[in-house]
């Protein structure tokens, strides 16, 4: 027995009612011309509907869809100055999930309680070590920018005890010389159209309280998010399930994974390294070392990799520091930068198959239009899009090489 098309008893959307007439077209339950070409599939799905619906209900229809995409919109103009952060929020619930559930288990299943105590581990890495870097990178940021205003970018000269390097050092020591001087002249030339930069670079460094601030909300947000986990995964499913019902279950779950995978493979480890290398600067008594831990986290997270701060670095130090010291730093960098080597493959689940190009621009993008937090957000958000984006078409094609249900029977 046919079910009756009921579009405007229920309370449902224009797009959800076509959707509805397409799949009981594929059932066999009404008709549709298959001889016509794919461009007017669409017209006959609107044909089929006018014929089942009045002038009023179609009417009525509109009026719902209309009152729907208004509260829609309000909706989102309300909560828009707390997208990045509740977007963070989500982020990081999904990250911390797999350790919040084992630790509740730990706890005799104490949800709350695993909750707090890994809100206060968060804290205390944002507060703490991340906090004092950031303020260093503030720091070096504003003193870039004060050279830029006022045109007098310093550089330093190649060190004398170069020379005294075995096999290398004069060359190495002609070579720096040769560097510094047409650099220098090359700096005088385009000074003047560098300092609009400097602007940018202050109104980064401003920002930079207000990331922090919204760092610190994010950490809570997810705290109180971790316990409401299965009721947040339902309403996921659920609301897949209304766009997409044949791959809500897997979208769902190449979601979670790609999250997981960028948020502590790219992102975790580039602020581990970050953090590392910062400590390593202040030790070493590097100027502007939270800029280059700046620096450091920005090419981990771009796939660039650490290395092309450090080597510098690592010269520096054995130009300026005793034997000893040098070489135990050197090998303190030289395993921070090989670091991503070694954790990648312990906390990514899956390899990472999103372009380094799109984690590039979700970190430029991000950055841009959501300050400090959309430096983590970005890269992740458009991960998220781009394995979906391809998980789709993928589906199409199969669904275009072997041929729907209907064209099947």
């Amino acid at each position: 027995m046919r079910r009756p098309l009921r579009c405007v008893d229920q309370t449902v959307s224009a797009a959800g009612c076509l959707i509805w007439i397409k799949i009981a077209a594929r059932r066999k339950q009404l008709s549709f011309p298959h001889d016509l070409p794919a461009g007017r599939d669409k017209g006959a799905a609107l044909n089929t509907l006018r014929k089942l619906l009045s002038a009023e209900d179609i009417i009525q229809l509109l009026i719902r869809v209309g009152l729907l995409a208004l509260l829609i919109l309000w909706t989102f103009i309300i909560i828009r100055p707390f997208v990045p952060i509740l977007t963070w929020s989500a982020v990081l619930a999904v990250a911390f999930y797999p350790a919040f559930n084992w630790l509740a288990k730990l706890l005799g299943g104490r949800p709350r309680t695993a909750a707090a105590i890994l809100t206060l581990v968060a804290l205390g890495i944002v507060i703490g070590p991340a906090t004092w870097l950031g303020l260093s990178a503030v720091d070096g940021v504003k003193d870039l920018a004060s050279q830029i205003g006022t045109g007098d970018l310093m550089l330093h000269e190649a060190p004398e005890q170069i020379k005294t390097w075995p096999l290398i050092g004069p060359q190495l020591y002609d070579l720096w010389n040769q560097a510094y001087t047409n650099v220098r002249a090359v700096l005088r030339e385009v000074a003047p159209y560098l300092k609009p930069l400097a602007g940018t670079l202050l109104s980064l460094a401003g920002d930079a309280g207000l990331g922090t601030l919204q760092f610190l909300l994010s950490v809570f947000v997810a705290g109180f998010l971790l316990p409401f986990g299965p009721q947040l995964l339902a309403a996921s499913r659920g609301f897949l399930f209304r766009i997409v019902p044949e791959q809500s279950e897997r979208f769902l779950g190449l979601a979670g994974a790609t999250i997981r995978a960028v948020s502590q493979g790219v992102i975790g480890v580039a602020i581990v390294q970050s953090l590392l290398a910062g400590v390593g600067f202040k030790l070493a008594g590097i100027p502007s070392a939270g800029l280059l831990a700046f620096a450091v986290l920005l090419l981990s997270i771009v796939q660039i990799g650490a290395m092309l701060v450090l080597l510098p670095v690592v010269v520096w130090i054995w130009m300026d520091k005793d034997v000893t010291t040098a070489l135990l730093l050197t090998v303190f960098f030289v395993v921070v930068g090989f670091l991503d080597n070694i954790l990648k493959p312990l906390v990514m689940g899956r390899g990472l198959t999103t372009p380094t190009l799109v984690i590039l621009i979700g970190v430029i993008g991000g950055t841009l239009a959501h300050g400090i937090v959309g430096l983590f957000i970005g890269p992740i958000i458009l991960s998220v899009a781009w394995e979906l984006a391809a998980a789709w078409i993928r589906v199409d094609r199969d669904e275009t090489a072997s041929g729907t249900p209907a064209d099947r029977a």
